[in-house]
Parts: structure tokens; sequence; C-alpha cells
């Protein structure tokens, strides 16, 4: 929205495109395909329902774009979650860790791997999927989600179960 990008605007130097919601208009999204031809898209949302429904939108339609994801943690002032609420550093840490979706090259991660290790399915899975989502950039997430875009990213089994063991 308008505040987001004016927040963005005092440290930042790009181009930003407003939603206007999570129901992005067509307009919009030809817009954005267009430009994706021509310079990279990095898709920066709130770190809730309707940010993540902007992302699987605009994701279902432009291909290759770009992922920043905000800590909803750190980004909550007076009750209200966003962007324009997260900080300076949250925002360009963000930046520096970009997710990529890429069609080719994916990871192989299942169902069974999430279970095995303890991602869903138990008592803490929701606290464990939040230490991974954070420890990799990949934002707000449930189980789904979370290894949909560990597949995207092609995070090896073998390094979310090193992430976890940090946490342990």
């Amino acid at each position: 929205g308008k505040t987001d990008v004016s927040f963005l605007n005092d440290f930042i130097d790009a181009e930003f495109v407003i939603t206007n919601g999570s129901s992005v208009p067509k307009e919009t999204i030809d817009y954005l395909k267009n430009a994706s031809n021509k310079k990279d898209i990095i898709v920066l949302t709130d770190p809730d329902y309707p940010g993540m429904s902007i992302r699987t939108t605009l994701d279902k339609e432009i291909p290759h774009l770009k992922h920043a994801y905000i800590r909803k943690e750190v980004s909550i002032k007076k009750n209200k979650v966003g962007v324009a609420e997260s900080t300076k550093d949250e925002v360009l840490n963000a930046l520096n860790n970009i997710a990529t979706n890429k069609s080719n090259d994916l990871g192989h991660l299942t169902n069974i791997d999430m279970f095995n290790l303890k991602l869903t399915g138990y008592e803490n899975s929701k606290e464990l999927r939040e230490y991974v989502s954070n420890y990799f950039h990949l934002g707000f997430t449930n189980s789904k989600t979370l290894l949909k875009r560990l597949n995207q990213m092609n995070i090896s089994y073998e390094n979310i179960n090193r992430c976890l063991n940090g946490k342990r």
C-alpha cells in the first residue's frame, strides 16, 4: 500500500507497484508480466494471510518472480502487521536473502520428510516450521506452503536437519 511505499522510498531506490489488496487487478498483473521480461520483479508483501494470497496470485500469473520475506514478529506496530510496520534492517535483510521460484531443479522433499523432521504432526511442529521459515527467509508459512517453498529453493533434507539441530 501507500504507507509501505512511503516507508520503502526512504531507503530503497526502486520502482514500487501497489497491488491494492489481495485481489490483484488484471491491469497490475499484465504490467508486472510485461515488466518481468525486462527486469527482475521482487515481491515484498505484508507477512500475513493477505500478503501470502497476493504472492500466490502473482506466482500463478508471472514466471520467475523473486521473493523477499520479512518476519512477522518484527513487523508489528500498534496491532497492525505490515511492511511499513517493519524496520529498515529487516527489509534490507529480506532483500539480501531473495528466494527465487525456479521451475527446474526443484527439491524432492515429501510430506513424509516433513513428518520425519517433526515439521508436521507433532505438538511443536508449528514452532519448528516458524524457525525453519525464518532461518531460510521463506516468510509466513503453514506446513504445505513451507514444503513448497523448501522445494522451490532446493533446500535439502540435510540442510533442514542441520538448521533444526541448531534449535534443539
